[in-house]
C-alpha cells in the first residue's frame, strides 16, 4: 500500500461564502472538495441565524504549495470582514494522484 503526502485544508465559513470559496480553491488548483453543514461555538460565542443558515466546512486535499496559496487568499479576501477560520493538516493519502493536477 503506497500513500502520498498531501495537505488537507479545512475551512469553516459563513454559508453565504460557499460559492466564492469553492471557486477560489478550484482556481488555486484543487481537484475536488467535501462540503458539510456545521454548527459550533467559538471565541465570539454561538453564531446562528435562521436567515443565514448553518456554517459550512469545506475540506480539500492539495499539495503544500497549493494549501499555502489557499490560506493566503482566504486571509486577504475574508478574514477581516467575515466569520472564517482555516487550518492545515498533513495527511497520507491512497490514490494521491487523483488530488494533484498534472504539473503541480
Amino acid at each position: 500500500m503506497k500513500t502520498v503526502p498531501l495537505t488537507k485544508v479545512t475551512i469553516v465559513s459563513e454559508s453565504l461564502l460557499k460559492d466564492e470559496i469553492i471557486a477560489m480553491i478550484r482556481k488555486r488548483g484543487a481537484t475536488g472538495f467535501t462540503l458539510t453543514k456545521v454548527e459550533g461555538e467559538g471565541s465570539r460565542g454561538v453564531r446562528a441565524s435562521d436567515w443565514e443558515g448553518r456554517n459550512i466546512q469545506i475540506e480539500t486535499l492539495v499539495s503544500s504549495e497549493t494549501a499555502q496559496g489557499i490560506l493566503q487568499d482566504l486571509s486577504t479576501e475574508y478574514f477581516e470582514s467575515y466569520a472564517v477560520i482555516a487550518w492545515l493538516s498533513e495527511v497520507q493519502v491512497l490514490r494521491g494522484e487523483k488530488f494533484v493536477r498534472t504539473g503541480e
